[in-house]
């Protein structure tokens, strides 16, 4: 790996894929997780941090182990 990614970028990264491939907008994975539309847009965008309930809730809204938001596959 030539650049190293930062945890926040590849929470980031992650969000976007595990949401595409779960087939969910932004919208629908904000209203199953209690989140709003907003938010998971700048979470995707490294726009925003992250506590861990709202970790909790996105796993459990994609159906992932929360460690799913942190494999670099980059």
């Amino acid at each position: 790996m030539s650049e190293e990614i930062n945890s926040r970028e590849l929470f980031s990264k992650n969000l976007g894929r595990l949401r595409r491939e779960a087939k969910f907008t932004q919208k629908s994975l904000a209203d199953k997780a209690g989140l709003t539309h907003n938010y998971i847009n700048e979470l995707e965008h490294t726009k925003k941090g992250f506590s861990l309930t709202t970790l909790d809730k996105l796993s459990k809204a994609l159906n992932v182990e929360p460690m799913e938001f942190f494999i670099n596959l980059y």
